[in-house]
């Protein structure tokens, strides 16, 4: 089972590749306020790298807080369309162990449809300008 993992609740932003439990790869970099601009070309490059295509992912593992209301939209963002378009599970866990709570849910067959952040605090809007 080809899994991709993700995390970007921080300005260190975490992707991963694993075949079942094995780690394929594992790249952090400083994502910051360019995650929009390079999160998907790291996992296209990701994936070639391991002569791997988008089709080929049987699952997503994302981390969903809490962290930067900015960097979880984003993330969860992608890996909810990923997995939409794609046909496959994804499974969101925030505890230390997060990836591996995850590829084990994955094994079992959860799925949680759809994955929701979890910002640490209440989503704080400003009142529109008249």
């Amino acid at each position: 089972m080809l899994i991709l993992t993700l995390r970007t609740d921080k300005p260190e932003s975490e992707l991963g590749l694993f075949d079942d439990n094995t780690q394929l790869s594992y790249e952090v970099w400083h994502a910051h306020r360019e995650l929009a601009e390079t999160l998907h070309k790291k996992i296209a490059d990701t994936l070639q790298q391991h002569d791997k295509q988008l089709s080929d992912l049987e699952g997503l593992v994302v981390y969903k807080g809490p962290g930067s209301f900015t960097g979880l939209r984003i993330g969860m963002s992608v890996a909810n369309a990923l997995a939409y378009s794609l046909g496959v599970p994804i499974i969101a866990k925030n505890s230390d162990d997060w990836t591996k709570e995850g590829l084990a849910a994955l094994h079992t067959g959860e799925n949680d449809t759809q994955a929701l952040p979890e910002y640490g605090a209440p989503v704080f809007t400003t009142a529109p300008r008249k």
